[in-house]
């Protein structure tokens, strides 16, 4: 008998991450992670596949290692674990067995780890903070004040910044010798070494503007350190990049247009020291770059034949994609209805590993031959528990504004009967130029197979449809991005199976943003449960990690000078319209949407008698529904779920 997915499924999905192929593509390394339900900790081991027999043995010992990486000579395996304080340092392993060695114990932990051509050495990204307090420093005998000096003093996830920046690091293999090579004002990421191995390019953001507008930069400095060497100018953000095999360009993930930067809207281009940017691809897809220190940027490859390998998306989908260092049309290895978070390439850049979500599955490892676009997926570490517990299944629909189309994914319990009438959830994406793509996402597979329809939107404003749609929203946050939300309701409603008594609406950051909007514009939904919101952009100016850099560019300037628009587009004006009752959920430690904003919409609320709850959840940041406490995603889950059954009910 199969059974809905509960918010317990934090504990029973399985992920599958970090995939590296060996040179010779005979081998794939990954990792295989899951929470604990004794330790209430996600335990993350690293697997070895035969990629021929298809058999998979764990190879290190660690319940926490990550990141696992193949030397470019095949003999060595680099991968992350944490140390006694919970930073990850960098170890490395022979491929033919034997013991793990330890190579870094560095207090700001390691990221980002690059191998050089000839397997000697290693590069990486360490947090390196002057005012770091001591070993053994005892906080409650000895308090420390923090000084802030920057507008960027803190940044979620991460926590305090004060004079802290991330460099690049260079150790040594055999002897574990490490040394510092970036210095200066700034976070650098992602290096990259040149292919003879004497330099190494990475991303910084260096520019003197650096508080009040998103920038980055390529820089290459010499392996054994020294001042480093701008050669990205005339793009306005950087995200990845990939030497050419000549060492004399690189790839890069980037975008040349100040309004849309390269987590959101990106296009290939090919840059060299002293020469304007060639760029091979247009916005009809957006390459994968990461969002960096956080998320890493998927491995791109510029292959011996001339050919660039990268992953993007167009329109919430995700393909391998491969172009002309020498110009053309990008093609599509392989596209699928899905959604790909990771990729590694062999060294001939004929065979890919990736790692691919569906809206029937969380994640898993796929194969592809990138000579025919044949594709195999090779994991299947959830397929019992799916069939005990089937998802939902999406249907994906369009409607038109004037000349302006927008995209919709609609999530039917499995058990779905067109003849009956159903409840409808409708969820709202983050950013604003967040995309609702063909993945499994967790809140919409445990109300869909509760019993709800739930409606997913991309109005303008979200990434993967074109630069131009993406930034529609830009000075417009509940203007023309509300309007197509809304007919996107109406349209759904009108096919017949929607009980339109029965509304619910739910969104998280700028999606709790507009759920608390709409509540204040419409009085058509019965529930709302708003995660970590942004409801007064005032005050979020100056409370957000990122209010002023981003805050001016979506919200149309600088707080003293576009007062009354920060007034107009912020929920908390129309509080006073809202009845529909309203949960809040907000993490305490949140920098991005700092819990102020959910604690003023909360006073106001029930001020003015409304039904209203706000759920603080300790010792989390903006990202905690995603990885944060096991225990607090799980609550997460469980209280949307029991909020909407509550004020809606299932199907009937």
């Amino acid at each position: 008998m199969s059974r809905s997915i509960s918010p317990d499924l934090v504990y029973e999905l399985v992920n599958v991450g970090s995939p590296s192929l060996s040179p010779d593509g005979a081998g794939l390394a990954f990792t295989r992670s899951q929470v604990d339900r004794d330790s209430m900790e996600t335990q993350s081991r690293i697997f070895v596949m035969d990629v021929e027999s298809r058999v998979c043995a764990r190879f290190t010992s660690g319940e926490r290692d990550a990141s696992p990486r193949f030397s470019p000579d095949g003999k060595h395996l680099a991968f992350v674990r944490p140390d006694d304080g919970g930073k990850a340092q960098l170890w490395v392993i022979a491929t033919g067995g034997g013991e793990a060695r330890r190579l870094t114990s560095l207090a700001g932990g390691i990221t980002d780890v690059a191998w050089s051509p000839d397997s000697s050495a290693l590069a990486f990204v360490s947090d390196v903070d002057p005012d770091r307090a001591p070993d053994g420093h005892d906080a409650k005998r000895e308090p420390r004040v923090r000084v802030a000096r920057r507008i960027m003093y803190r940044a979620d996830g991460l926590g305090w910044r004060g004079d802290a920046f991330r460099r690049v690091f260079v150790v040594d293999r055999e002897s574990g010798e490490s040394r510092q090579i970036t210095d200066g004002e700034g976070d650098d990421s992602a290096p990259a070494w040149s292919p003879d191995g004497r330099l190494i390019a990475f991303v910084g953001d260096r520019r003197a503007d650096r508080e009040v507008a998103t920038h980055s930069d390529v820089y290459v400095v010499a392996a054994e350190g020294g001042e480093p060497k701008l050669w990205s100018e005339g793009l306005s953000t950087v995200s990845a990049a990939a030497w050419s095999p000549s060492g004399d360009e690189i790839a890069v993930v980037g975008s040349d247009d100040d309004e849309a930067g390269a987590g959101w809207q990106s296009w290939i281009f090919v840059i060299r020291q002293g020469r304007a940017p060639l760029r091979l691809t247009d916005d009809s897809i957006s390459p994968a770059g990461g969002y960096a220190p956080l998320v890493p940027a998927p491995e791109m490859r510029w292959t011996a034949d001339g050919r660039i390998l990268f992953i993007a998306d167009a329109r919430g989908k995700s393909a391998i994609y491969s172009v002309s260092a020498a110009g053309g049309k990008a093609r599509a290895i392989l596209a699928g209805e899905e959604s790909i978070s990771a990729i590694s390439f062999d060294s001939d850049g004929r065979r890919a590993a990736s790692v691919a979500s569906s809206p029937e599955s969380p994640g898993d490892l796929h194969l592809t031959d990138l000579e025919t676009g044949a594709a195999e997926r090779i994991t299947d570490f959830n397929g019992e528990y799916l069939g005990k517990h089937p998802p939902a299944r999406m249907e994906k629909f369009v409607i038109s504004r004037g000349d302006t189309e927008i995209e919709c994914r609609a999530f039917f319990p499995p058990d779905f009967d067109a003849s009956l009438s159903y409840p409808m959830i409708l969820d709202i994406h983050g950013g604003p130029h967040g995309v609702f793509s063909d993945s499994f996402i967790p809140q919409q597979q445990v109300l869909a197979t509760a019993g709800y329809i739930v409606l997913a939107v991309n109005p303008r404003g979200s990434s993967t449809y074109g630069v131009d749609f993406m930034k529609a929203v830009l000075g417009d946050w509940g203007g023309e991005d509300y309007l197509d939300i809304m007919a996107a309701v109406d349209a759904l409603c009108e096919r017949g199976f929607v009980d339109e008594s029965r509304l619910g609406i739910t969104g998280y950051s700028y999606g709790g943003f507009m759920s608390s909007w709409i509540i204040g514009h419409e009085t058509r939904f019965r529930a709302a449960v708003i995660g970590a919101p942004c409801i007064n952009l005032s005050s979020m100016y100056g409370t957000s990690d990122i209010g002023v850099r981003f805050g001016e560019a979506q919200w149309g300037g600088r707080r003293w000078e576009a007062l009354d628009a920060f007034l107009e587009r912020s929920p908390l004006t129309y509080a006073p319209n809202v009845q529909t009752p309203a949960l809040l959920m907000h993490g305490e430690d949140d920098a991005r949407c700092p819990i102020e904003q959910s604690e003023q919409y909360f006073v106001t609320l029930k001020r003015l008698g409304r039904e209203v709850e706000l759920v603080r959840f300790p010792d989390s940041s903006h990202g905690f529904v995603r990885n944060g406490h096991p225990r607090l995603r799980e609550e997460y889950l469980s209280r949307l779920l029991d909020w909407m059954n509550s004020h809606i009910g299932g199907c009937r």
